[in-house]
């Protein structure tokens, strides 16, 4: 009977080995979050994508198209993404419930990733349009980004920072960058307003199909939006075709955020990866530049992963 018990013994023990082997060998599934294929998001999110599925071991990870940051956060709570690009202000929303913003409830899932790069808030009319300043906005035909998206919520801000509301707008249309920019090539808008990195591929589309002018957001509008997350900064000259000069508006830092079900293990491994790997991200898009290791934490509005959190630790950035 003993030797019935060693050989049962024994079987057990290799069922259980090949088991073990298989979970190893079993892939692991990461979804990207990004945007619309017209923004930055979709890019860095395109090539992060490519980072984690060349540098983890049995990974297999896409980059998927959104709405961008208020249907990406969503998506992370409901566990239908592993990682997600987003802007700051749409993060503290989320995570304080704040319902106005369109989160009823906390979405206690999310977790922190990394800072990346400030989004810029810009404001592009068509000459002839005659818009020149947030004012002339008034009675004329804007689009301001999906509905709820980051981007829509940027212009809530700023807009009513500016004394204007939708109800003083002559139209107000709900769509992403590229086909704003096909309505303003058709003269069927006025100007859109994009929040998004610099140089961002869908206002070059239109600097160099139509004469465009930059809208400025002067400081004082920026200081009346009330919130540490919205920042005065600088639309360089040349950023677009026919741009001459510097153009003052605001910037709000974008974030890479995961959520609490993302195995510790494979968080660690996707930080580490992206930051091994930078040069590939800065390739991507130009935006992408500013996001540098000694920057990761910079106002991170939720609590980080533990696994994010142990890959800082051994960098030193967390004590």
């Amino acid at each position: 009977m003993r030797w019935i018990r060693t050989l049962c013994y024994g079987i057990g023990l290799s069922t259980a080995l090949l088991a073990t082997n298989a979970m190893a060998q079993q892939q692991t599934f990461v979804n990207v979050l990004t945007g619309g294929q017209s923004g930055v998001y979709y890019p860095l999110g395109v090539s992060l994508a490519q980072i984690f599925g060349k540098a983890i071991p049995n990974v297999r990870s896409t980059a998927q198209v959104t709405k961008a940051s208020a249907e990406n956060l969503n998506l992370l709570q409901a566990g239908r993404g592993e990682i997600a690009f987003t802007l700051g202000d749409t993060v503290e929303d989320a995570w304080s419930a704040n319902a106005e913003a369109g989160f009823p409830n906390k979405l206690d899932r999310l977790r922190g990733f990394s800072a990346t790069y400030n989004n810029v808030i810009q404001i592009v009319a068509s000459e002839d349009s005659g818009i020149k300043t947030l004012a002339d906005l008034k009675g004329k035909r804007l689009s301001v980004g999906a509905a709820k998206s980051g981007t829509e919520l940027n212009a809530r801000a700023i807009l009513k920072a500016g004394g204007i509301t939708y109800k003083d707008l002559a139209k107000v249309e709900y769509l992403p960058f590229g086909e704003s920019v096909e309505l303003m090539k058709n003269r069927q808008l006025d100007a859109t307003l994009q929040s998004a990195g610099l140089g961002v591929a869908s206002i070059r589309d239109l600097a160099s199909s139509v004469k465009i002018v930059i809208v400025p957001v002067p400081k004082d509008v920026v200081a009346k939006v009330g919130s540490p997350v919205y920042l005065p900064t600088i639309i360089p000259a040349g950023t677009y075709t026919g741009q001459t000069s510097d153009v003052e508006t605001a910037a709000i830092p974008n974030f890479l955020i995961t959520h609490s079900k993302v195995p510790d293990e494979v968080a660690y491994q996707m930080v580490k990866a992206m930051y091994d790997n930078l040069d590939t991200l800065y390739a991507a898009h130009n935006a992408a530049k500013a996001i540098k290791l000694e920057n990761a934490l910079a106002g991170m509005p939720v609590p980080l992963h533990p696994g994010v959190e142990r890959f800082y630790r051994e960098k030193g950035l967390i004590k």
